[in-house]
């Protein structure tokens, strides 16, 4: 326990330090929500990194994916590298950057507005992220407070309350930066612990052959297995596992789902050069497929605990599976410092998203909502007080939902995913390469993307929310070149003005850019 205090003590101390060091860097609005667009590459990979993945990746997904799919939910992992990170900044990354800075534009919402010359879509853009937000934060909470209570013995409560004040004060004291600072060091701090909990988990389980010999010889259920397998041999230990269609619906949402999220896409605002772009892709990708890679991979090893108390559990001939369980039931036969390791890992991960959503949500509120609305002229330092206070009014907010959560960790995230990608995701990017996206086109996916998340969770369509949730990012990627097709176009020289940003002519070096030979 001495151990494990310790280690959470000196955790906490470098945190507070580092949002302390980060105050003088955020004295104006464009400081304190982008950085001043001066992050460099590996602090912008890091931050991207840590902000996809928190202890809903770690306890709620690996878990119950695991559990579902076997050795084959590690394909979740490697789409989250290469779709969710080197893909998004392949797209999105430089597009971005350049697009926002010609706008001027701090937030999505904001982006929204200025593009399509709609105030309207920046106010609703406000609402539907800070509504969406707040369920997924709930679900961050919910995560580390289960391998708290796992580590410690103690309330669920104190785990919440901890965290949302420690994450609280660096972020209304330093801000963007000391977000991204921090986000820097947790991401150091969980590429080390991930590595080692998974060699030590194996090696508890005889081994890593061992372990893939046992899980080979359990059936998975027969109604999470695709009819056509039924009856296979070794599916858990298997390529593709017992339910290919299903995973690649996991692996869509959550890999996909990054593209259209305010506070990741938030990262490329504030990108300080083009050799950031660069090594970030590479940086930010690499580090997905530790992560990531090695979270899920981990998982797929959760049914050899299925003996261990509180996994499974029946009730009136009725079997139940706490998959929010399963990973800290693993977690829990590691030696005492293994298990302070995982403490940080996890909290590391936890407080590095918690802190991008508070401050997206906090500046979406300010910038998009309550300016524009009550009062445009307001002046700079009431901005950053304004944002400050709302931080904590977020958070206040999350841990009430957190006390109290409807849902297993895993349904939190995707209807919070499936809501804000549905509705952002295809206008956004879209708005990026394309000048004939009409406004009508973001409204019809702004309406959908939400309209038939909230129709689901009431009346479901899908059963599941991570299928969901997929399914309404490809339907705006349908919907919204449809609508743009067939309502009236935008002013094209306002949109031509725009997008002369991409057409600056800048000078290289030769070595960047190979000419014609005479």
């Amino acid at each position: 326990m001495a151990i494990k205090i310790a280690l959470l003590v000196v955790f906490f101390a470098v945190m507070l330090g580092i949002g302390v060091y980060s105050r003088s860097k955020a004295k104006n609005v464009n400081d304190y929500v982008l950085g001043g667009r001066t992050v460099g590459p590996w602090i912008s990979a890091f931050a991207f990194g840590t902000s996809y993945f928190s202890s809903v990746v770690f306890i709620g997904y690996a878990g119950q994916f695991g559990w579902k799919f076997g050795l084959a939910s590690t394909w979740i992992g490697l789409g989250n590298a290469f779709i969710g990170s080197l893909l998004a900044w392949l797209v999105l990354g430089r597009r971005t950057r350049l697009m926002t800075q010609k706008l001027d534009a701090k937030t999505m919402p904001e982006y929204f507005g200025k593009r399509f010359d709609s105030k309207s879509l920046r106010i609703v853009g406000s609402i539907i992220a800070f509504i969406f937000l707040v369920p997924y934060t709930a679900g961050v909470y919910n995560g580390l407070s289960r391998l708290f209570g796992m580590a410690f013995d103690i309330d669920y409560r104190i785990c919440v309350i901890v965290m949302a004040l420690l994450t609280g004060a660096y972020v209304v004291i330093g801000g963007y930066m000391a977000t991204a600072l921090n986000d820097f060091v947790q991401g150091i701090i969980m590429l080390i612990g991930i590595c080692v909990v998974i060699g030590a988990v194996l090696n508890g389980q005889g081994g890593f052959l061992n372990a893939v010999k046992e899980l080979s010889q359990i059936e998975p259920d027969i109604a999470n297995t695709t009819p056509a397998l039924q009856g296979s041999q070794g599916l858990l230990a298997s390529f593709f596992g017992p339910d290919p269609m299903s995973l690649l619906g996991v692996v869509i949402l959550t890999s996909l789902g990054t593209w259209g999220l305010p506070q990741m896409v938030h990262k490329f605002y504030a990108i300080k050069d083009e050799k950031s772009i660069k090594t970030g892709t590479v940086v930010s990708t690499f580090f997905a497929i530790i992560i990531a890679g090695g979270c899920y991979f981990l998982g797929g090893f959760g049914r050899l605990f299925a003996g261990y108390e509180g996994i499974v559990e029946t009730i009136d001939g009725v079997q139940t599976v706490h998959v929010d369980n399963i990973v800290p039931t693993m977690l829990s036969t590691l030696p005492d410092i293994l298990i302070g390791i995982v403490v940080v890992l996890v909290f590391s991960a936890s407080m590095s998203t918690l802190s991008s959503l508070v401050l997206t949500s906090s500046s979406t509120l300010t910038l998009d909502l309550i300016k524009p609305i009550f009062k445009k002229d307001m002046k700079e330092k009431t901005q950053l007080r304004l944002m400050q206070v709302l931080v904590m009014c977020f958070i206040i907010l999350s841990v009430v939902i957190a006390f109290n959560p409807p849902m297993f960790i895993a349904q939190l995230m995707g209807v919070s995913w499936g809501a804000l990608a549905g509705a952002f995701l295809a206008p956004f990017m879209y708005g990026l390469y394309s000048k004939k996206i009409t406004k009508a086109s973001v409204w019809a996916s702004y309406i959908f993307g939400v309209g038939f998340t909230v129709l689901n969770i009431f009346h479901p369509i899908i059963a599941s929310p991570i299928n969901a949730g997929a399914a309404t990012m490809i339907g705006g990627l349908i919907l919204v070149p449809i609508v743009s097709a067939i309502t009236p176009k935008p002013d094209q020289d306002k949109v031509g003005e725009i997008f002369e940003c991409y057409e600056k002519t800048v000078t290289v070096p030769e070595k960047e850019n190979l000419g014609s030979i005479d």
